[in-house]
């Protein structure tokens, strides 16, 4: 049930968060970073902080022990499954590349919080050349008073 509660909210917010800035450009830089001096979204920016910089430690702790991680068509269903299989080429690649935030908005309800962000990565990894926008999702639960990752989407 709680699963689905989430899943609810999820989309919810993503059709009034995204349909708000599809109004054309004179909404085009009004609300795009909203939310992201909150804890719950601290927690998203330390997550991607020790990605970058390969802290492999500081990544794992911001990540419920049960989280679902979806990208690329896998899934990837604990802290632990990502830490020991995908966490390290993901920190590879993000070494590699640039990567510049091009919105990120936080929604908190209750003990549920939606972080949701687009952003434009450009760099050479693997001798490919690498140029797109990447979508995030991520839902996060609070858990003994700290917020935790709790669901990453990560599409582009």
């Amino acid at each position: 049930m709680k699963t689905k509660t989430i899943n609810i909210l999820l989309v919810l917010f993503m059709t009034f968060s995204f349909a708000a800035n599809a109004h054309g450009d004179k909404n085009k830089d009004k609300g795009l970073f909203k939310g992201i001096d909150t804890p719950a979204a601290k927690v998203v920016l330390a997550f991607h902080q020790a990605l970058e910089t390969g802290n492999k430690d500081l990544a794992r702790t911001q990540l419920a022990d049960d989280v679902t991680i979806y990208e690329g068509g896998r899934v990837e269903r604990s802290a632990d499954e990502y830490a020991h299989h995908h966490m390290l080429s993901d920190m590879k690649y993000l070494a590699a590349v640039e990567t510049k935030t091009l919105e990120h908005q936080v929604t908190i309800l209750g003990n549920t919080a939606i972080s949701a962000s687009r952003s434009h990565t450009k760099g050479t990894y693997k001798g490919k050349e690498r140029d797109y926008q990447g979508m995030e999702t991520i839902v996060l639960e609070k858990q003994n008073g700290e917020w935790k990752i709790k669901h990453i989407h990560w599409s582009h």
